[in-house]
């Protein structure tokens, strides 16, 4: 009898009590579900979950976190950030700043000097102070630019793990996944001046956050991606524009596709993302096939995004919209095909609902279900009202309908699980 008794005992502790021996979780070896969005199209997305024990890692410097991208190889692997990793270090783990990177006599006062336009004129820099700024700049991008190759996981550690002043770049990779990660700052220390014979001007940049060309199946899920540190709004003006420092925030170009974005946040930044990088890429079509999903865009000024080309699902995401700076949200490009339900926007007075798309050569925009300061309105009815004329009316025919995504909620309710829900560190 007490050998039965102790036996139903140990068995409903079994029931109650997690062992002490029991792991949690190990979301590196997480895959996309299936049916989230482009990115599970086919075989799916399942980056580095097939990794053997000796190629996961976890990292705490750029030294370590180079040593376990193998220069973009396609060994599995998952790759564990833990803490804060600043690109901008050497070997050593010492911090280095734009005066460490300059050469070949580069500095600022002499380029703005050599290529003022008043005196140089619109033709294209060239000379000593532009092929110095360009060594400099290579001497950044060797420490600021990290590959990563097919089959790989980037995962954060916990609530607060941070990759800053890097450049994510997945190039003509397939199966990755980036996920639980607050991408900051990929600063440019040494932009370039490029004239315009018809205007101002501008100042480029290099680096995104992450940049995907020609990548396929690829999952970014709960990052963080923003300028935090180095704000573009605080940069100088040069020639008579901003001293831009920071590119995108998520590019998706060259013929990338299968890709889905999910329960990620873009904060504070000016070009967010861009689908499709050329008017002319007409290799692209049929690709760039992207699901966005339950993001929040938040104090974004445009390209969010802007698209090219991409069947684009754009589902249950929030915006935010502050400041006087806003050019518009969603942009229409030539034969994009964005088809976009069920998304929330919040704007200050002065923000119309006719500011929120703009169309560059674009024919067509599938929009249901929008809700603008919580009340419902139609983006496409209230874009073309206010646009007929001087844009191109757009239809509502994108000539495709999304079928590989989950439970699409109301606008109402993705609103409040974003704001709840997305961005670095809110993985359930």
């Amino acid at each position: 009898m007490r050998v039965r008794q102790l036996t139903v005992v140990a068995g409903l502790l079994g029931v109650l009590c997690v062992p002490a021996h029991a792991e949690a979780r190990d979301i590196g070896r997480d895959t996309l579900p299936a049916n989230d969005g482009w990115a599970a199209e086919g075989a799916g997305t399942t980056g580095g979950a097939a990794a053997d024990a000796d190629h996961v890692y976890t990292v705490t410097d750029r030294a370590r976190l180079v040593r376990a991208l193998d220069g973009g190889s396609d060994i599995p692997k998952i790759i564990k950030i833990a803490g804060t990793i600043d690109a901008n270090t050497d070997d050593d783990g010492d911090r280095l700043d734009c005066a460490d990177y300059a050469t070949g006599g580069y500095a600022l006062k002499k380029y703005l000097a050599a290529y003022d336009p008043r005196t140089w004129g619109s033709a294209r820099p060239a000379g000593p102070q532009e092929e110095a700024r360009q060594a400099s700049a290579a001497r950044q991008a060797e420490r600021i630019v990290l590959p990563v190759g097919s089959n790989t996981t980037i995962i954060g550690l916990g609530d607060s793990a941070v990759l800053k002043g890097a450049s994510l770049q997945i190039k003509n990779a397939d199966n990755v996944i980036v996920r639980n990660l607050d991408l900051r700052d990929a600063y440019d220390c040494f932009p370039v001046w490029q004239p315009n014979t018809g205007g101002l001007g501008d100042w480029k940049t290099a680096y995104d956050n992450i940049w995907l060309t020609g990548a396929t199946h690829v999952w970014v899920d709960h990052v963080t991606l923003s300028d935090k540190g180095h704000p573009d709004a605080e940069e100088p003006t040069h020639f008579a524009r901003n001293y831009l420092r920071h590119d995108g925030l998520l590019d998706i170009t060259n013929g990338s596709d299968l890709v889905t974005v999910s329960w990620s946040r873009f904060a504070g930044h000016d070009k967010a993302m861009l689908i499709g990088n050329s008017d002319t890429a007409t290799g692209d079509r049929g690709r760039l096939r992207v699901t966005l999903h339950h993001n929040a865009f938040e104090s974004v000024v445009q390209r969010a995004p802007r698209v090219r080309f991409g069947q684009v699902h754009l589902y249950n995401n929030r915006y935010d919209i502050t400041g006087d700076d806003h050019r518009y949200s969603l942009g229409v490009s030539t034969e994009s095909k964005i088809y976009a339900e069920n998304n929330a926007f919040h704007a200050p007075g002065h923000v119309e609902v006719a500011d929120l798309v703009k169309s560059w050569n674009g024919s067509a925009l599938h929009q249901s279900g929008t809700l603008f300061n919580g009340f419902p309105v139609d983006l496409l009815a209230i874009h073309i009202a206010y646009n007929s004329g001087s844009e191109r009316d757009l239809t509502a025919d994108v000539g495709w309908t999304p079928a590989l995504h989950g439970r699409i909620d109301t606008a109402r309710e993705a609103d409040r699980a974003v704001a709840r829900g997305a961005g670095a560190g809110r993985i359930p």
